[in-house]
């Protein structure tokens, strides 16, 4: 368990992640996970935040279950990104993960940047990958959410391409995160990351979830569509930024 302070400002940041997540139904692990890593050991975070995002997400699915869009889920999604979920969860096992973090880093940044500059000039309605990008991303957000439970921004760009409105959105998202965080949490466990100090930290972050869903879903709902799709990609790119710093500092120094 972590000395006060540092619980105390990891509550802080699981609160302002869990504001974003439930506001527009992503966000959450990785805007923790960037900034948390600056003051505990990713091994140390990701066993205790996932359990409360858990909590999170399937809140969300039980408020949007009419909007949820399981025929596509089942489709389009899941196929890819399981494939995807098990190389990383095999590479997680493994340690190497900061090179990969880079890239993937570099990926989010220079995604955000070409859908802002489309949003922000009032770009057409995105429409549907084809299916060869779209298994592409989807196994690579799998891969990703395997290593840093964080694959979000690779499934929330296939997501957004579909146009949904921003309630299947939200619904839909939360319901692929509920099921890729319960393979995280078998994982963990598996590596016997799942301890008492881990759950005591969990209880204590879990003290952000009412207050962030309270906040969060008054957001959600007073979001035009287009402040939504801004929303998402300045999320992205913020968390993409923070994160290819972070690495690259710690590549530096090693």
């Amino acid at each position: 368990m972590p000395p006060l302070p540092v619980v105390v400002a990891l509550q802080a940041i699981v609160l302002g992640a869990f504001v974003a997540e439930a506001a527009i139904g992503f966000g959450a692990t990785v805007i923790a996970v960037t900034l948390a890593v600056l003051l505990v050991p990713l091994t140390t975070i990701l066993p205790a935040f996932v359990p409360i995002n858990m909590v999170l997400s399937a809140v969300l699915v039980a408020r949007g279950r009419r909007s949820l869009r399981l025929a596509l889920l089942g489709r389009e999604i899941a196929p890819a990104v399981v494939v995807g979920l098990a190389v990383g969860l095999w590479v997680f096992r493994r340690q190497r993960l900061d090179a990969l973090a880079l890239a993937f880093a570099v990926f989010v940044v220079a995604m955000s940047v070409v859908e802002l500059r489309r949003v922000h000039r009032g770009g057409a309605p995105s429409t549907p990958l084809g299916a060869g990008p779209r298994r592409v991303l989807l196994a690579l957000g799998g891969f990703v959410h395997g290593l840093f439970g964080t694959g979000g921004p690779m499934i929330v760009y296939v997501m957004q391409r579909r146009g949904l409105d921003k309630a299947a959105f939200r619904a839909s998202l939360a319901l692929v995160w509920l099921v890729l965080n319960a393979a995280l949490m078998i994982n963990f466990a598996q590596l016997r990351l799942l301890d008492a100090p881990s759950l005591r930290l969990s209880a204590a972050l879990g003290l952000a979830l009412l207050p962030s869903l309270w906040l969060g879903e008054r957001l959600h709902h007073r979001l035009s569509p287009r402040r939504f799709q801004l929303g998402v990609f300045v999320l992205l790119l913020i968390a993409g930024l923070a994160l290819g710093v972070r690495t690259a500092l710690k590549l530096l120094v090693a």
